[in-house]
């Protein structure tokens, strides 16, 4: 990886905030570099095109569980001696300072290549008219056809205390597919994205882009076919993949180290308890190569790795930044996360998702007499405190006497986390990870994530429908 082009000398700065740092807990001087474009292409034509690039730091320096933070978009000289003299006036006693491990780098997970610098702008242009012409001659009835490009590179190094100096170097594009079809009057829309952290070519290979036009014609397609949804308590079959987004949301934010040391989440108390069928295993894995919420490191320098939230029902441990995980005694499992170098890392969500049961995905529907199956889902709200829940099913089917029957709209999915957990019957083998789309807000960030899970069978699940 290229050094970030700073102007200061960095054995300088990294002495400067080796000596600030050693009168507090903890902290670290994290600088960024990121490279990002848009490219929108709609109605035959590009909307938009666009290209930024941004850059600065932020030192945090945290004492018990007060935080002391600072940022700038300047790298220069006069900007991080403000910043640590900011710092040292918050100075309030010398600590007694434990010499902290030297973490070993774990190895790349992504190429360290910027994504943005291998295909032209005009090539990426071409592709997308190619894709559209293959959108428009499914059919006649297509009425209109989005399609966006978005790429981004990200380069970081992190200081932390005793002179510890880690970078990563992380690539990231994500393609999205809309179309729009037009039958009787009536218009209906279907979607599709697919990326992670890899370059453009994984994207526009022909298999990959043609897959992902046909299952976003198919799903408005089957809209207009789709009846109303029943209302009512019911039996629910969830597909595999993208599915594990009601997962990442219900459950995986209870998860997390800080709801945890605050006792705000429904688990705080519960580490080493059963909480959930013995059939459930959920781990949250930031190692999976090219994976889009995948991290070689995560913004405090920590390696990142497989953690194991529940086993077999059992919650075994929590999501942990280093703030959270020395304040709770415990180990930092590589999540913390910060959308930029202006922001706060937090324990975060990296790839979050339930491993495979013991049951084939027919044994589910063929075991359901009536009930519906979900294989999409689109907008939904959660309470992290509380754990419930409400998701709307963008593609959902009828079972009837173990068969998947006529296809429904208007479903959506209500419930509690924690409580869904014990009311899974039967966990396939068939795990999924998504495509690569997922971005999770908390506290006003947003970063990339992965979500998955094999398909699983849920009794008594709450259906919101039209009738």
């Amino acid at each position: 990886m290229k050094r970030i082009q700073k102007h200061w000398d960095n054995q300088k700065v990294t002495k400067k905030i080796d000596q600030v740092l050693e009168k507090f807990d903890d902290g670290e001087l994290f600088v960024e570099e990121v490279f990002s474009e848009n490219i929108l292409f709609d109605d035959n034509k590009i909307k938009n095109a666009s290209y930024d690039q941004d850059k600065g730091f932020g030192i945090r320096a945290v004492e018990n569980d007060e935080v002391n933070f600072t940022h700038n978009s300047q790298l220069t000289d006069d900007a991080i001696n403000v910043a640590v003299s900011n710092l040292k006036s918050k100075i309030k006693q010398p600590q007694k300072i434990e010499k902290i491990e030297r973490f070993k780098s774990n190895s790349s997970l992504y190429t360290n290549i910027n994504p943005i610098e291998t295909i032209s702008l005009s090539e990426k242009i071409n592709f997308l008219e190619k894709v559209n012409k293959y959108a428009r001659s499914l059919d006649a009835k297509v009425k209109e056809v989005s399609l966006s490009l978005n790429g981004n590179h990200q380069n970081i190094e992190v200081t932390t205390k005793n002179g510890n100096l880690f970078y990563d170097s992380r690539p990231l594009v994500r393609m999205n597919i809309n179309i729009s079809v037009e039958k009787k009057g009536k218009i209906e829309n279907g979607s599709f994205g697919m990326g992670g952290r890899y370059l453009y070519d994984n994207l526009f290979k022909e298999e990959s882009w043609k897959c992902g036009v046909d299952k976003a014609y198919k799903q408005a397609l089957i809209k207009h076919s789709a009846k109303p949804s029943p209302a009512g308590e019911q039996t629910v079959v969830l597909g595999p993949g993208w599915p594990g987004i009601l997962l990442h949301e219900a459950i995986g934010h209870g998860l997390e180290g800080d709801f945890n040391r605050k006792k705000t989440s429904a688990f705080y108390d519960l580490v080493g308890m059963k909480v959930a069928s013995d059939q459930i295993s959920v781990v949250d894995d930031g190692t999976i190569n090219n994976k889009r919420g995948s991290l070689t490191i995560d913004d405090e320098g920590t390696p990142s790795q497989n953690t194991m939230l529940i086993e077999n029902g059992i919650l075994r441990g929590f999501m942990q930044d280093r703030l959270n995980a020395r304040l709770m005694n415990q180990q930092p499992t590589g999540n913390g996360r910060r959308q930029s170098y202006s922001h706060l890392p937090m324990p975060r969500m990296t790839n979050t998702y339930m491993l495979n049961g013991k049951y084939d995905h027919d044994e589910l529907i063929n075991s359901t007499k009536k009930g519906i199956y979900a294989t999409q889902f689109s907008g939904g709200q959660v309470d992290i405190t509380s754990g419930k829940f409400v998701f709307s099913a963008s593609e959902a089917y009828e079972i009837i006497d173990g068969k998947i029957e006529s296809p429904l709209k208007g479903a959506t999915l209500i419930g509690n986390g924690p409580e869904i957990l014990k009311e899974v019957t039967m966990v396939a083998n068939n795990l999924e990870l998504d495509d690569g789309i997922g971005t999770c807000g908390k506290e006003g960030q947003s970063v990339p994530v992965g979500v998955g899970q094999p398909s699983l069978k849920v009794r008594n699940l709450t259906v919101g429908g039209t009738i």
